[in-house]
């Protein structure tokens, strides 16, 4: 598999497929660049990252859940808590939770493993507020490493959760009417 960005999640993706581009996608993306400092301030344990229009919003699997598990750790409500506050005050958005996994065990069941934790966390976010309607999720498994998973450290990097953050038709709307 191929390592690090080149290999597209499902949660780059839906980043890139839902760019506005031009004028519209310009003002897009300052707005995305204010609240992705702001979530970066209030959101611990998480790399934030802009990723074209949209936020990238990455957890290491070992905030959230134990080794094998998709059930959230007490800690992992808290930042998932932190997002969702965030994610209801712009409701112009909507989200991709990807979960990854590293390549120990099964393809099958790391894929499946990796949508138990997707689930998780978009359940979890819906129990908090956030529109169903708002939220899509996937399972990745093994398929887009990030790092090399012969290393404990590499597979520890691999074993991750996305969200990505992008604006819906709300967002892409009032940027058309402000152009």
């Amino acid at each position: 598999a191929a390592i690090g960005r080149d290999a597209k999640s499902a949660a780059i993706g839906a980043i890139i497929g839902a760019a506005v581009g031009g004028a519209a996608g310009a003002l897009i993306g300052k707005t995305m660049d204010d609240r992705a400092k702001e979530i970066d301030q209030d959101l611990e344990n998480a790399k934030v990252e802009r990723v074209g229009e949209g936020i990238l919003v990455t957890f290491e699997s070992g905030i959230l859940f134990d080794l094998n598990e998709a059930e959230l750790r007490p800690q992992a409500k808290e930042n998932i808590r932190e997002l969702a506050g965030i994610l209801e005050k712009y409701d112009d958005t909507d989200v991709v939770i990807a979960g990854h996994t590293d390549s120990t065990g099964t393809e099958e069941y790391n894929l499946e493993l990796s949508k138990e934790r997707a689930a998780a966390v978009a359940e979890f976010a819906r129990e908090l507020g956030i529109d169903a309607s708002r939220i899509r999720m996937v399972g990745e498994g093994e398929a887009s490493p990030v790092a090399d998973n012969s290393a404990p450290e590499g597979r520890a990097q691999n074993r991750r959760v996305e969200v990505a953050i992008f604006a819906n038709e709300k967002l892409k709307e009032a940027a058309q009417e402000r152009l």
